[in-house]
C-alpha cells in the first residue's frame, strides 16, 4: 500500500473513534481501556507511522506534525474514554462537541494528514 492509501486508510480508522467514544458516553462502558488507548503505537496507522513505511519520511514536516497530533490525538480519546468510563458523560458528550477538545484533535489530526497525502 503507497502513502496516499496509508493516509486514507488511516483517516477513515481514526474517524470510526468517534463511534466507539459515544457509544461508550452512551453505555458507560467499553471493550478497551483508556490505558489501552492512550498509547499511540497500538492502531495501524501508530505501527506504521513510528515503525512502518512512513518512517522514510521522518525527515518530512508532514512526518513530524502527524507524529505530534496522533499522539495528542490519542491522550484526548483516553480522556474522553475516562470521563465516560467514569459516569461524566456530559463532560465526555462535550469534549465530542462541535468544540470539544476531541473534535478539535480530530479535526486537526485529520488535516494534516490530509495536507500530507496531497504532498505525497
Amino acid at each position: 500500500m503507497n502513502i496516499q492509501d496509508q493516509i486514507k486508510s488511516a483517516i477513515a480508522a481514526h474517524g470510526m473513534w468517534k463511534a466507539r467514544l459515544t457509544s461508550a458516553i452512551d453505555h458507560g462502558s467499553s471493550d478497551v481501556s483508556p490505558a489501552a488507548i492512550q498509547i499511540d503505537d497500538h492502531c495501524e496507522f501508530g505501527k506504521w507511522l513510528r515503525y512502518g513505511e512512513a518512517t522514510k519520511f521522518k525527515d518530512s514536516p508532514h512526518y513530524a506534525r502527524c507524529l505530534e497530533l496522533h499522539r495528542q490525538f490519542h491522550l484526548v480519546a483516553a480522556k474522553v474514554l475516562m470521563l465516560a468510563l467514569s459516569g461524566k458523560k456530559e463532560q465526555a458528550a462535550r469534549s465530542m462537541g462541535p468544540l470539544g477538545d476531541w473534535t478539535n484533535a480530530s479535526a486537526e489530526l485529520t488535516k494534516a494528514m490530509m495536507d500530507w497525502r496531497s504532498a505525497a
